[in-house]
């Protein structure tokens, strides 16, 4: 969970952790939004909830003499590792190249000891045993064992990036389950949370009628007659 410093209010941050990633993608597309949903990527550990705001970092192709002038020494990737806040999420834009690794155990130790919600790449991660053995959600689009040097150059952060088909801001909010992860922009955080939270209450509500024989005609969605059933189930503190 994000801190209390971090700039994703505390009360929507728990609310995001409660709900599942199906329901915000249901709830961004009613705002328009089609293309949240991280596509092609796998949770290391789907046991963990990944809730937090995007630090972001691109990764180039590989050119020689580039990566000579930018990939040592404290480069983008490292200095914004070094640099991520708590409750700040690393994503990580590598054009879905799978033939080297993004991060690995030592620098995503790095991010957790500082707090950081956790790391999503649509590229390769390296030393993927040690790093489902940290308690850091990580989303990934392969494993790879060579260092980054054999087909990146880490450029820049911290600028808008498209990680796995989805354009992510600086201070959009990731939410990750063991389904994947999404992107929230920030200036809808809170509205879509409530609304998940009101929609995973009305599915309740359905499910419990549907595990109780009732058809689903007219209650999934909730119609009228369903939806007074609905409101008199809520009345009764049944959230």
């Amino acid at each position: 969970m994000p801190e209390p410093g971090s700039p994703l209010n505390p009360e929507t941050a728990r609310a995001l952790a409660s709900v599942s990633t199906a329901t915000l993608s249901q709830q961004l597309r009613g705002h328009g939004i089609n293309e949240a949903c991280f596509t092609g990527l796998a949770a290391a550990r789907p046991d963990l909830r990944l809730v937090g705001v995007a630090r972001t970092l691109r990764y180039t192709a590989l050119r020689e003499d580039v990566f000579k002038e930018r990939g040592g020494g404290l480069n983008a990737q490292k200095a914004l590792i070094d640099s991520i806040n708590p409750g700040e999420v690393l994503v990580i834009e590598a054009r879905a190249e799978h033939g080297a690794g993004t991060i690995g155990d030592i620098l995503a130790l790095r991010l957790q000891q500082r707090g950081g919600a956790g790391v999503v790449t649509d590229g390769a991660v390296r030393d993927d045993t040690a790093l489902r053995g940290l308690d850091l959600p990580l989303y990934r689009g392969a494993v790879h064992a060579a260092v980054l040097g054999r087909r990146h150059v880490p450029m820049d952060a911290d600028l808008p990036i498209t990680c796995a088909g989805v354009l992510v801001m600086p201070g959009d909010v990731i939410v990750g389950d063991g389904d994947g992860a999404v992107v929230v922009p920030a200036a809808l955080a809170d509205e879509v949370a409530e609304a998940s939270l009101q929609q995973e209450r009305e599915e309740r509500f359905i499910v419990e009628r549907v595990r109780a024989g009732d058809s689903i005609d007219g209650l999934y969605p909730l119609g009228a007659t369903a939806r007074e059933r609905y409101n008199e189930w809520a009345k009764g503190g049944k959230r």
